[in-house]
């Protein structure tokens, strides 16, 4: 079905308006399908339109009293005639349950065999569980009533009551757009409390129902905090009534900002150790979405183009909200070092967009544009407004948005106009420079005899003038720092520093956009003042500019390997030691430099540093999933499975001990006996999907050939395993055994779209990419496919950026030799 276009929604739009949905769901009919009966109603100011409805049998149709032919139903459209001033639709049909982590999904648990089921509506999602009028400009409140087995629970976007054994209904909703609606029902177990008048709850699988308990206390204390502090900065209450969290099984985003009824991935529940810094990321997550019940759920954009605001807004909020009013302090280091690469990558690759774009999308087109642009250079520019503009004036134009546009759509320039009516000035240059050109400057130090300067260029292909007002770090040979502030207003500023010192580095408070190039002096001296660079965000700067001026061939990818084994060894933020090893085996090993030796070297740096790291902490537990991921030391793997030789602090729980099995199966050391056992030992659904990743590492024809059918041929496959199955795939180390499946990526994933829909076939199209064989070869296949408008967009895209990053490789290898 072609997608839907901004013309033909704003037609829609200017012809509809919607009353009410009552939505009715049999969830009883089996595990393929269930019931859905619409009610819709409507006013109309033409004759003609059309409902959304993607079934898997469209029962019948009913337009006010007389009877729609259903055989009308063409890719996912209904054509209605002869509407009236005021309508009724009554659509009845019975749906498929999905497993691909949209639409009604339904998930069974290895570990006990029950199942769950979870609305994702997000998108285009919404036709595969009811009948509507699918775009986020036609809000309407909804009314659901459910019918489910006797021992299920139900819960939704309202309070849920459950009037019979069985049977549920949910209390009328705000108006919602048709992205937002959800209904969580299953076996779950659920833990309650309250906050403020607000009634709270969390739920899991009954098989996390430990995991939860545990968890249950600090999930609450950051909701509480937050929701303090959001009705303190908006000055408005939240207005959805009951607050649940579902931790749902199989599900592709981070979280679902559903109202009233947030869906976030079940990993979140962990049941497993976890470092420090992925407790403060799953706050951030819960933070991120409840910033989203004003910004994005109480006032929703027109149209998609303007999703970046709602993501930026939260993505920001979630950062300043964690920081001001929970626990968790590390959260400025994580968007350092993990959300702004994220971000900075996006950003100089062929598909690099605005953040704000023009409504010129459809719906589709416009998910190929949630990215790390509309998250983090988002997230970075809000930022930079709040500190220009002064958060009086920022907070009294977000919340005068809110109240002007409370359950209903508007633009960004509607959000202009109140900061700009609260007092700012100068917005409409601002945002031409830092939302609507995309790109990013390079702020380059250069020392002269006089003193310091920092240059300013911005990229050929996007020209602007963008202002960066940022702190410049300068150190001294003893690591004593010196900060001055720097207004970069034009192409060369002076810094007044004393032009001697060791290192000098630019945005040292990382708090612009842009791409940072130390001088030589400082890069030769950066190895040695590392360690005395006490600052977490200083330390990613430093580490973002020498990854970006690797990628950039400009930095010989052997001096940024230095530099990760010269901060290994003394660094003390657990998400500092992931980003390091997480670049060393997505960038450096078998990508910019060779496998060996250089595989080594880092596991014997890792190794040394295990031995004296504080036991208990989470440096320690990273260290030990760096040390797993890349050591060749069988025998001691093969220990500490055995309980043998663990080091002290460190427990043998059941990921650690997948993550051991997973490289010993990638080693060639066991094979599909010892991980059948494993799974024995972890029945859990988790369980099955490590599993699956660990057999598609096995070195073997056979294992590859498995791996890959499941990849390409799986209509069945659950999301995750199919994610596992392409992560285990490729490696670096199996070069030659995978060389034969280069090519035949090319030729068969685009048949993946027929198998699949929406998010699952893009992030399967990037995950199952030959990332490792960088050959210009490579390049060249996948400019054919990118070039065929008959693959599915998602699929090109996720080519392109992968043949971007591959390019980028060549370039670098032929710089400075592989």
């Amino acid at each position: 079905m072609p997608s839907l276009t901004v013309d033909g929604a704003r037609a829609r739009a200017a012809a509809l308006s919607v009353q009410s949905y009552d939505v009715d769901l049999d969830l009883t009919q089996g595990e393929r399908t269930f019931g859905s009966t619409t009610t819709i109603r409507f006013t109309a100011t033409e004759p003609t339109s059309w409902v959304d409805v993607k079934p898997d049998a469209l029962t019948s149709v009913t337009l006010n009293g007389s009877a729609v032919d259903v055989a009308g139903l063409n890719d996912g459209r209904l054509e209605l005639t002869g509407l009236q001033d005021e309508n009724e639709l009554v659509v009845v049909a019975t749906m498929a349950y999905s497993h691909d982590g949209e639409g009604l999904h339904r998930a069974v648990d290895a570990a006990d065999g029950l199942a769950y089921t979870y609305a994702m509506s997000f998108l285009d999602a919404g036709p595969r569980i009811f009948a509507c009028f699918d775009q986020p400009d036609l809000k309407a409140p909804y009314r659901l009533k459910v019918t489910a087995p006797e021992e299920w629970i139900v819960l939704g976007n309202g309070a849920a009551t459950q009037v019979s054994p069985g049977r549920w209904e949910l209390a009328e909703t705000k108006p919602l757009s048709t992205y937002f609606v959800t209904v969580v029902a299953g076996p779950y177990h659920q833990v309650t409390d309250a906050h403020d008048g607000i009634n709270l709850s969390v739920v899991s699988r009954q098989s996390l129902k430990d995991a939860l308990d545990r968890e249950a206390a600090d999930i609450f204390e950051v909701t509480k905090q937050s929701f303090d502090e959001y009705h303190r900065m908006f000055g408005y209450r939240y207005p959805f009534g009951e607050y649940h969290q579902a931790f749902v099984p199989e599900f592709n985003a981070g979280a679902m900002e559903n109202p009233g009824c947030v869906t976030f991935r079940d990993q979140m529940v962990f049941r497993s150790a976890v470092t420090d810094g992925e407790r403060s990321q799953r706050a951030r997550t819960i933070v991120h979405e409840m910033a989203h019940q004003w910004f994005g759920d109480t006032v929703t954009m027109k149209w998609w183009n303007d999703l970046w605001l709602n993501e930026s807004f939260a993505e920001y909020m979630a950062h300043r909200v964690s920081t001001a009013a929970t626990r968790y302090s590390d959260n400025w280091i994580d968007f350092a070092y993990m959300r702004k690469w994220w971000g900075l990558q996006a950003d100089q690759r062929s598909s690099t967009h605005p953040v704000a774009a023009d409504a010129v999308k459809d719906a589709a087109s416009s998910l190929d544009d949630f990215d790390g642009i509309s998250y983090a250079k988002g997230a970075a520019t809000l930022k930079q407004l709040a500190a220009y503009l002064g958060d009086d004036v920022f907070l009294a134009g977000v919340n005068a948005h809110i109240a002007a546009h409370e359950f209903g759509n508007a633009t960004f320039a509607d959000l202009v106009g109140k900061w700009t009516e609260a007092g700012a000035t100068g917005l409409d240059d601002w945002a031409q420079a830092w939302l609507r050109t995309p790109g990013l400057d390079t702020l380059t130090v250069v020392r002269t005899a006089d003193g310091i300067k920092l240059h300013r260029k911005a990229p050929e292909a996007y020209p602007a003038r963008r202002p960066h007002k940022l702190a410049v770090a300068g150190y001294d040979a003893d690591g004593r720092r010196t900060d001055v502030d720097v207004l970069v207003d034009a192409d060369e500023v002076d810094v007044d520093l004393d032009p001697s010192v060791a290192v000098v580095i630019p945005d040292a408070g990382d708090d612009s956009w842009a791409k940072i190039r130390l001088d030589a002096d400082s890069l030769a001296n950066l190895t040695a003042l590392l360690p005395k660079i006490d600052d977490g965000v200083t330390r990613a700067v430093v580490l973002n500019s020498v990854r970006d001026s690797v990628a950039d061939a400009e930095l010989d990818p052997k001096a940024g390997f230095d530099v990760v084994l010269g901060m290994l060894p003394t660094e003390t933020s657990d998400i500092a030691v992931g980003t390091l090893l997480n670049w060393s085996i997505s960038h450096l090993l078998g990508v910019y430099l060779p496998y060996e030796p250089y595989r080594g070297q880092l596991a014997d740096v890792l190794r040394t540093r295990l031995e004296t790291v504080e036991a208990g902490t989470s440096v320690q537990l990273s260290l030990t999933r760096g040390f797993v991921r890349f050591t060749d030391d069988v025998d001691r793997l093969k220990g500490w499975l055995a309980g043998d030789g663990v080091p002290d602090g460190v427990t043998m729980d059941a990921d650690l001990r997948w993550l051991v099995t997973l490289q010993l199966a990638r080693l060639g050391a066991i094979g599909e006996p010892e991980i059948d056992a494993e799974l024995r030992r972890d029945s859990s659904s988790e369980g099955v999907v490590h599993a699956t990743r660990c057999r598609a590492a096995l070195p073997t024809a056979e294992a590859k050939e498995r791996a890959w059918a499941q990849i390409i041929t799986d209509a069945d496959l659950p999301n995750y395993e199919l994610y596992a199955a392409c992560e285990g795939f490729w490696h670096p180390a199996q070069a030659e055994l995978t060389a034969p499946y280069v090519d035949r990526y090319f030729a068969e994933i685009a048949g993946t779209e027929k198998l699949r829909s929406g998010w699952v076939v893009a992030s399967s199209a990037k995950l199952a990419f030959p990332r490792y064989a960088i050959e210009q070869r490579v390049v060249d296949l996948a400019g054919g496919l990118i070039a065929d408008e008959s693959v599915a967009a998602g699929i090109r895209r996720s080519v392109a950026d992968s043949a971007d990053d591959l390019k980028r490789a060549l370039s670098v290898r032929s710089a400075y030799g592989d």
